[in-house]
């Protein structure tokens, strides 16, 4: 038996995380994409984790936009349901931010959160 469930992606990119994340992955070589997976930890429970890698499991979402190629995992998907990835360049310095509208708190470095 086939199963035809389709499957959201769980995360959308921002404009300007597809222009950075091409970027980076540009230098990377060919094959390279960008595994955004949550784990436990950090100051309120979980974090955010950004990997470059060349190898796509069988259950990864993958998400593309432009020349930004992304890769959320079955477990981190239902963490990151409805969130964005964006990139921000400000006074405090250059980082991916995850907008989760999940997260009940989060702590000021923008990484960890709590559900």
């Amino acid at each position: 038996m086939t199963d035809t469930a389709v499957t959201e992606a769980p995360l959308t990119v921002s404009a300007r995380a597809a222009r950075r994340i091409g970027e980076i992955l540009k230098t990377e070589g060919n094959g390279a994409m960008l595994r955004v997976s949550v784990e436990g930890g950090g100051c309120s429970g979980f974090q955010y984790k950004f990997d470059v890698e060349r190898a796509k499991a069988d259950d990864d979402i993958l998400i593309e936009r432009d020349s930004a190629v992304v890769l959320v995992d079955p477990s981190s998907a239902p963490f990151l349901a409805g969130s964005e990835l964006d990139f921000v360049d400000d006074l405090i310095g250059a980082s991916f931010r995850v907008v989760n509208p999940n997260a009940t708190a989060s702590c000021g470095c923008g990484t960890s959160f709590s559900i």
